[in-house]
């Protein structure tokens, strides 16, 4: 009777060992699919990562280009003493472009941009008009074509707001600064054309 309890025994180890090892290798097996999730999120996160950094750095960059090899006062802005400082002018419209490219960001994020094309043609539109508002009103020196520039990038930047609010209202809150920066640089470009 002992050597049959034993064999039974044996048996029951026997399975015990290979249920045991079964759990061993579909644990290694998780772990390793665990593992290459993590490496594709964070793979994911760093491609993430590197798309937010060039979605605000490029705009920022190219207004600081903008402002530095083309954003002087002209001799007329000098002479008005309600023109604010112009580093205040600089910094509201770097802030601006920064606001502008982050929410760019968030709607290519959820891909608003194939959804709703004129998004980025605003987009475009309205920095496009950014970088030719400095040049037009203080290189040129024309207080209203600046302001006709004006218009034309605030009519993009409200069509961006209500386009990039529709895809993310994340993104439509980040352009309601840039909103209140073109209020700014009217008063300024209103200042210039009466003067």
């Amino acid at each position: 009777m002992d050597s049959q309890d034993t064999v039974r025994h044996r048996g029951g180890d026997e399975r015990d060992a290979a249920t045991t090892a079964t759990a061993e290798t579909d644990r290694k097996h998780a772990d390793d699919n665990n593992k290459g999730q993590r490496d594709q999120k964070r793979a994911m996160a760093k491609r993430g990562l590197k798309s937010l950094t060039v979605a605000v750095a490029a705009p920022v960059l190219v207004m600081l280009f903008e402002t530095y090899f083309l954003g002087g006062y002209g001799s007329r802005a000098r002479s008005s003493s309600w023109i604010p400082p112009p580093w205040v002018l600089h910094v509201t419209r770097l802030a601006s472009s920064g606001l502008m490219g982050l929410a760019a960001w968030l709607v290519w994020v959820d891909g608003g941009f194939h959804k709703k094309p004129n998004a980025l043609y605003l987009y475009l539109a309205q920095f496009t008009l950014c970088l030719l508002w400095g040049p037009v009103t203080f290189l040129v020196g024309s207080g209203l074509a600046g302001l006709v520039v004006w218009l034309g990038q605030s009519a993009a930047l409200f069509g961006c707001y209500k386009a990039f609010n529709e895809i993310s209202p994340v993104a439509g809150n980040l352009v309601k600064p840039c909103l209140a920066c073109a209020a700014f640089v009217a008063a300024v470009n209103v200042k210039l054309a009466i003067a």
